[in-house]
């Protein structure tokens, strides 16, 4: 699915957006964590889940740790991922920051056991990283397709996850490409709150 990377125009916004994302000081990134993270404690499709499938921000992504944190402390059975040779995600539970070892391409990965890659069906709402998304819920993902794939494992199961991306407020915009393999999302949660779309059509 890396293969529509430079499709729609999408190459020069995820440029922008990078760029963007470099240029955040670390008191801006700390700052937009926490408010992630208080605002994991009082949503409905966070803190009310019983299993949400997460993931552990890297570079200049919206950090998720505290946010990781704070559904555990709920109650919340949390999902993370575990990239595959072929680019696809397994999934193991998180059992705090000490269980997070050095994976692939920089990332961070659970410890525990593995829970397959149909264990993602089992999540009521499920958070996407992402580089923008737009008001008709079509997100700009990083271009590799490991969540394309996620996501089209939930279509063919019939799976209805809420399906959340985190943003910073600015990588909230007019319009994203879209392409008939993209999945809308339900909603974008950035430091200044939840904005929620229309239910998807696709």
């Amino acid at each position: 699915m890396g293969g529509f990377d430079d499709a729609g125009g999408k190459a020069p916004l995820r440029a922008r957006l990078l760029a963007a994302r470099r240029a955040m000081t670390a008191g801006e990134r700390e700052r937009a964590a926490r408010a992630l993270a208080r605002h994991a404690g009082t949503l409905p499709e966070l803190a009310g889940a019983a299993t949400i499938a997460g993931y552990v921000s890297v570079g200049g992504e919206p950090g998720t740790r505290e946010l990781l944190e704070t559904l555990r402390e709920h109650g919340v059975r949390v999902l993370l991922p575990v990239l595959c040779d072929d680019n696809d995600l397994d999934w193991a539970r998180y059992e705090g920051p000490g269980s997070l070892v050095a994976g692939p391409r920089g990332l961070l990965e659970p410890s525990g056991p593995r829970l397959g890659r149909d264990a993602v069906l089992a999540a009521g709402t499920v958070l996407l990283p992402g580089l923008a998304v737009d008001a008709s819920g079509t997100r700009l993902g990083r271009g590799g397709g490991s969540y394309d794939r996620v996501l089209e494992r939930l279509t063919r199961a019939g799976a209805r996850p809420v399906l959340m991306v985190l943003l910073y407020a600015h990588e909230v915009v007019a319009a994203v490409p879209r392409e008939p393999h993209d999945h809308p999302v339900h909603a974008v949660l950035t430091p200044e709150g939840v904005r929620r779309f229309a239910a998807p059509t696709a």
